[in-house]
């Protein structure tokens, strides 16, 4: 018994490839195409490791996928670094003539982050919320207390321009209290 082919299945496997090659050919092309429209702005602002802020032209324009040198990543890092130490030198300098708690403590709070034994560091997260109508900076000395209330590392942090009626986090590392079980807390906040 023999079968006998319909007469479009022939046709139809010569086609589908072609078909799918047309499709693709299309796709490509409107993935390549300018998306520029009304409203959009034809330059935009930018934060890169390589130019702190830049203007980024069609023209200029960087894939997604290419990567940056190992030297421009370390030199966002660094300043990056740089940027978070000036910040902190700063909250240092404004805690310093603080009395007691400081005027902010009922603005922040603060919690452990997972630890691990092997982790180079304990970290807490810090959270800012600035009631006031402006934006305003914080300075925040946390400790990070083991057993028996014992204190095993303080650490300042600061937090810029604060944005008024929003909470910002910042995250508090102590090399000191590293692989051990310890509880942040907030000893003091000034805000100003």
């Amino acid at each position: 018994m023999s079968v006998k082919a319909h007469p479009f299945s022939r046709g139809a496997r010569v086609l589908v490839p072609a078909v799918a090659a047309a499709l693709l050919a299309v796709t490509t092309a409107a993935c390549d195409s300018d998306t520029t429209s009304e409203g959009t702005s034809s330059s935009v602002r930018t934060l890169t490791p390589d130019h702190a802020e830049h203007e980024e032209s069609p023209s200029s324009e960087q894939s997604p996928g290419t990567e940056q040198s190992p030297r421009t990543q370390q030199s966002f890092a660094a300043s990056v670094s740089a940027e978070t130490e000036r910040v902190r030198q700063e909250a240092v300098k404004r805690l310093d003539g603080v009395e007691g708690r400081g005027n902010a403590v009922a603005d922040v709070s603060v919690s452990g982050l997972p630890v691990a034994a092997s982790e180079e560091v304990r970290s807490a997260r810090v959270r800012v919320t600035n009631p006031t109508d402006e934006p305003a900076f914080y300075a925040v000395k946390v400790e990070f207390v083991g057993a028996e209330d014992k204190v095993l590392d303080t650490v300042v942090v600061g937090v810029e321009d604060a944005p008024p009626g929003r909470t910002v986090d910042v995250q508090a590392n102590s090399r000191k209290a590293a692989g051990v079980k310890t509880f942040p807390r907030v000893a003091q906040a000034e805000r100003g």
